[in-house]
């Protein structure tokens, strides 16, 4: 998995390419936690580019958030497709990891 990587002031985004399942999550996962540990606490998870995402996706997204939130951050999505809402829905973590439309979206009012 193709993972691209942005810094801005105040947030780092990634943006994973492909399928986010159990092959791929734990990738995802790592950077993340990565960041974490480097210093950069606000991340923010751009979906666009993932076709599809299984139990193993949305399992690194919370792990992420929830080794971000112990040091004081956050992690945020932003433009998920519709199979990742349906997900999002399904297991009611669309309250937790709320979706935004867009990476600027999400950026606002850490």
């Amino acid at each position: 998995m193709e993972i691209t990587q942005r810094n801005a002031e105040g947030y780092v985004a990634l943006a994973p390419q492909g399928r986010f399942d159990m092959v791929n999550a734990p990738v995802v996962k790592a950077r993340i936690d990565a960041l974490v540990r480097g210093g950069d606490t606000r991340i923010i998870v751009d979906l666009q580019g993932v076709s599809f995402m299984d139990s193993s996706g949305l399992g690194a997204l919370v792990g992420g958030l929830k080794t971000a939130r112990q040091a004081g951050g956050d992690v945020r999505i932003a433009h998920p497709g519709e199979q990742v809402r349906a997900v999002l829905r399904l297991t009611k973590l669309d309250r937790i990891l709320a979706p935004f439309e867009s990476v600027e979206d999400a950026s606002r009012g850490w």
